[in-house]
């Protein structure tokens, strides 16, 4: 059955892969958040593992080919292991419910490492899955084609690329939505389980989608597998040639040439052409190596920015869209704009010379991406050391006053209803406050731990001047955007403090309450009951990443009037100054990516398209490898330096490829082919005249 020229089968095919792609993306957008806010993982080891991750994904597809070819065929393979793919993804979701070993319902688990077991077996199976079907599927489609459909084919290649975009730009908006829900049985949290459980469901939603259509596909048997012919014959090149190495043996042309003994000459010939690509790239990885650090670094680094878009907030994980959008776009512009006009300018851009650019553009978006990080860098607070303290003054009363940190370190106006910014002693040397406000004055000799801040409170009373040292239980800027907010009673009598949905509980007079976190980007209504009569106000914005001590001063009719205090302020650098390295690395892709497989498959045979696949795929399992080895080794405190590191890297390897792609000299497979034809047309015809021949002269006897 064909439906516009097109087998049937291939609409379920195409819809199977946009199901797959869904699910794969839209559990790698939230990973690396998943890593650190649930699992409380750093950074680093969040990046790591994420990475590690990935680079299973890329280096199972040589699994999955081998299997395919070798043993299942391909329809098996993607049914049993699409199986498997859904076991993990569930197994995920189950991993990020919190309410599983939460028993004393804080909030957060109590059993971390049930969760993290959990998890990385459903990674384990999700890699499985998901590189065990990558090669199978396109390949698999292209068999629904008969030969005369070249045409077709191709299409069908584009739609299939777009469908791939297409499920992970929408898995990107979706998912990272889903889990900024708050979601929980017991406890409100963010909503993981539900952010993998709708990947989990599409995975199976693609594999029955793709059973349905088993009838209408033509199903190739499995003819065994060229790489393992491939590896055989170079080894026994390498044998033979081994064996054969004293002088009185005649060199051979080409090391390859060595397998002759025992291999024909066309498989020789392949090899060689298969050789000759993949050791084009080898450089290729350190491309890989920035490209995929979208998911870690740079969602990571979007934690510490701005994601106030008017109307709409976009959570940090929700930048790594820009990538799928801007390549829907930028495909056809490049092929049907940019190439033409340089062409137009009489400047010849072959494939290689391509992705010489793409790997520049890649390096060029992580200097981009340094300095944004110096940006955020500069609006970064700054924390005590072990030997420091730092001490910030809010004065609560109507008189000025005067602050003097003793013995003779420095002094501090301070203005009524106002307050300073953090100040830094050396702990050792700070011994007392002397607080002079009014015409009053007193002296309060201080012991402080060290490494952390502390406020001050000063209020001149009737009675004498009050001074109140707080603890500011925070040793850095609130993660995911969040807020930070704590409430201080400036009222003669008691008051009770709810914010949005959090209550603060009771405040006496002249104390303080512990800081509680708000989500960012919203305003919510402070209610505050003094003597059972309740008084409101709804607060002011208070952005993303920062902390504020609010005042409450008196309440008039039934209106709360507060003063805020900055601790620390929210994140300044807006989440649209990622967008220029984002367009520089997708440029970078379009150029490099699209134009790698087209090269890999116009300078090797035919039958050789399946090594050439586990080659390029390889090569991105090892860009992987290598964040893990460059972000391990290099002892570089700066992130923005690291990024600088990553940029020179790459630079230097794409240097090294432009050599050695001077050095290369195109050839037409199908010329080689067609020789060979030749030749063996000639031999048959020899041996029919030899047989002929022998023939006759039987015939005389």
């Amino acid at each position: 059955p064909s439906c516009f020229g097109y087998p049937l089968s291939i609409f379920f095919i195409v819809i199977n892969e946009f199901c797959e792609r869904f699910s794969y993306y839209g559990m790698r957008a939230v990973l690396v958040l998943y890593f650190k806010y649930f699992l409380q993982w750093d950074d680093n080891l969040s990046t790591a593992i994420y990475h590690t991750f990935v680079a299973l994904c890329y280096l199972t597809p040589i699994l999955g080919a081998l299997i395919a070819d070798s043993w299942l065929g391909k329809f098996k393979t993607i049914v049993s292991l699409s199986i498997v793919y859904t076991i993990g993804q569930a197994i995920m979701s189950v991993s990020s419910i919190n309410d599983l070993t939460d028993h004393n319902q804080d909030g957060s688990p109590d059993n971390v490492s049930v969760h993290i077991a959990l998890s990385m077996i459903g990674l384990i199976l999700i890699a499985l899955g998901t590189g065990g079907i990558k090669p199978c599927v396109s390949a698999f489609g292209g068999d629904q084609f008969e030969d005369d459909q070249e045409k077709q084919r191709t299409r069908f290649f584009s739609i299939f690329y777009l469908s791939i975009n297409a499920g992970s730009l929408l898995s990107t908006i979706i998912t990272p939505i889903l889990r900024a829900q708050e979601c929980g049985i017991r406890t409100k949290q963010r909503c993981y389980p539900l952010a993998f459980g709708v990947p989990a469901a599409l995975m199976a939603v693609a594999l029955v989608v793709f059973i349905i259509g088993s009838r209408m596909y033509k199903k190739v048997q499995p003819q065994g597998n060229i790489m393992i012919q491939v590896s055989k014959c170079i080894g026994f090149a390498i044998k033979n040639r081994f064996r054969h190495r004293s002088k009185q043996f005649p060199k051979r042309e080409h090391w390859l040439d060595w397998a002759s003994e025992k291999y024909d000459k066309r498989l020789i010939a392949q090899t060689k052409m298969v050789l000759k690509v993949l050791f084009l790239y080898i450089p290729l990885p350190m491309f890989w190596a920035l490209f995929d650090q979208q998911g870690s670094r740079w969602t990571l680094q979007a934690t510490t920015m701005d994601g106030n878009f008017g109307a709409i907030q976009i959570q940090p994980d929700q930048m790594q869209t820009v990538n799928p959008i801007l390549i829907i776009i930028m495909v056809p512009v490049v092929d049907a704009v940019i190439y033409p006009l340089i062409k137009k300018c009489k400047i010849n851009l072959t494939p290689l010379r391509k992705i010489t650019v793409g790997m520049f553009l890649a390096s060029l978006a992580f200097v981009a991406a340094a300095l944004v990080q110096v940006q955020i860098d500069k609006t970064l607070p700054v924390f005590p050391a072990a030997e420091q303290s730092q001490i910030k003054i809010i004065n609560l009363g109507t008189d000025g006053a005067v602050v003097q940190f003793e013995p003779q370190l420095q002094s501090v106006n301070v203005t009524p209803m106002a307050s300073t910014g953090y100040m830094a002693f050396q702990t050792s040397q700070l011994q007392s406050l002397n607080i002079i406000s009014g015409n009053k004055a007193i002296n309060k000799v201080i012991l402080l731990p060290g490494g952390n801040r502390h406020t001050l409170g000063i209020k001149n009373n009737a009675t004498g001047i009050a001074a109140e040292l707080l603890f500011d239980n925070v040793t850095s800027k609130p993660e995911e955007g969040n807020n930070l907010i704590r409430f201080i009673n400036n009222l003669p009598d008691t008051v009770n403090v709810t914010m949005g949905d959090t209550s603060f509980g009771e405040l006496k007079s002249l104390s303080a309450s512990d800081y509680k976190l708000f989500p960012g980007g919203r305003k919510d209504k402070i209610i505050g009951i003094i003597n059972s009569v309740p008084c409101s106000l709804t607060s002011k914005a208070f952005g993303f990443g920062s902390a504020y001590t609010i005042v409450i001063n008196k309440c008039s009719g039934d209106i709360l009037d507060v003063i805020y205090s900055e601790d620390i302020a929210p994140n300044t650098v807006h989440m649209a100054w990622q967008i220029p390295q984002y367009f520089i690395l997708t440029c970078a892709e379009v150029v490099f990516s699209v134009t790698g497989l087209e090269f890999s498959y116009s300078q090797a045979p035919s039958n050789m398209k399946a090594v050439l696949q586990a080659g390029w795929l390889l090569t991105v399992a090892v860009g992987n490898i290598i964040v893990l080895i460059v972000a391990g080794a290099s002892k570089l405190s700066e992130q923005w330096a690291e990024y600088v590191l990553f940029a020179a890297l790459l630079l230097a390897v794409c240097i090294i490829f432009a050599v050695m792609a001077y050095f290369y000299t195109y050839i037409d497979p199908n010329e080689i082919e067609a020789k060979f034809d030749e030749e063996e047309k000639k031999q048959v015809k020899k041996d029919q005249q030899a047989y002929d021949k022998q023939a006759e002269a039987d015939s005389q006897m």
